[in-house]
């Protein structure tokens, strides 16, 4: 216990906690969406389960760290470029979510505008009940495994002590778990945040398969277009409040 006297053990823990929370980020939209096709009372167990998924799924890969190392060694090689276990796995998330993230975007900018309003969809939702339910989760779980790699690998480099990324995992989740209700219940009031949300998915899913071909892609430069864009609409859910306040009034 002599080591949780040292001050650089508690900066490693605060930095490593920080960057889990940022690397979270994606996550937490990425369940926040899926959740939203939810009915209302299924949310709240829907976000706990996939917020511990990721918890679990992070534990696990920190517990087998060499067998995570392993994964960067290249399996085969085409046309000159090694393809590593961490580059499939890269490769195989950065798809899905780009499929998905598009689906999405169809769905609510195209299918429910042509073929069904909003109450026909929440019918829908609800006659689904438990498959839709457990078909979500196992989608959530599919894109944790991905952003959990990459996340530990991040991890491993930043800090010694597994006991240090252990806690910090735990204490991200903690902070993610709080804030996804709130973000969720945002992006569900806000069609057009939503949007914004699907696309920021898009481009994480562009940089994921880009460094699956070893072409990396900033993730600073992705959340910093993503701040802007929110940004701006922000100011237009302020602009339409104020003209339907003053309609109104």
């Amino acid at each position: 216990m002599e080591f949780l006297s040292d001050p650089n053990v508690w900066i490693a823990f605060a930095m490593l906690t920080a960057l889990e929370i940022v690397l979270g980020i994606d996550n937490i939209i990425f369940i926040s969406i899926l959740v939203g096709r939810l009915p209302p009372e299924l949310r709240d167990k829907a976000r706990r389960l996939g917020l511990g998924f990721a918890m679990v799924s992070r534990l696990l890969l920190l517990f087998s760290l060499s067998w995570v190392m392993g994964l960067t060694e290249d399996l085969f090689s085409v046309a000159g470029k090694g393809f590593s276990g961490r580059d499939l796995v890269l490769l195989a998330g950065g798809l899905f979510l780009l499929y998905k993230a598009s689906h999405e975007i169809f769905v609510e900018v195209e299918a429910r505008d042509e073929h069904a309003p909003a109450a026909t969809e929440d019918a829908v939702m609800k006659a689904a009940g438990a498959k839709l339910f457990w078909s979500i989760i196992g989608q959530i779980a599919i894109i944790d495994i991905v952003f959990s790699l990459d996340s530990v690998i991040t991890a491993v480099g930043m800090v010694d002590q597994i006991s240090v990324m252990v806690a910090a995992v735990v204490v991200s989740v903690g902070v993610m778990l709080v804030a996804a209700k709130p973000i969720g219940e945002f992006v569900d009031r806000h069609p057009s945040v939503k949007v914004l949300a699907l696309a920021f998915l898009v481009m994480v899913g562009m940089a994921l398969t880009a460094e699956a071909f070893d072409q990396e892609i900033p993730k600073g430069y992705i959340y910093a277009a993503m701040a802007f864009s929110l940004a701006v609409e922000a100011l237009n859910i302020r602009a339409r409040a104020k003209r339907k306040a003053q309609k109104s009034s």
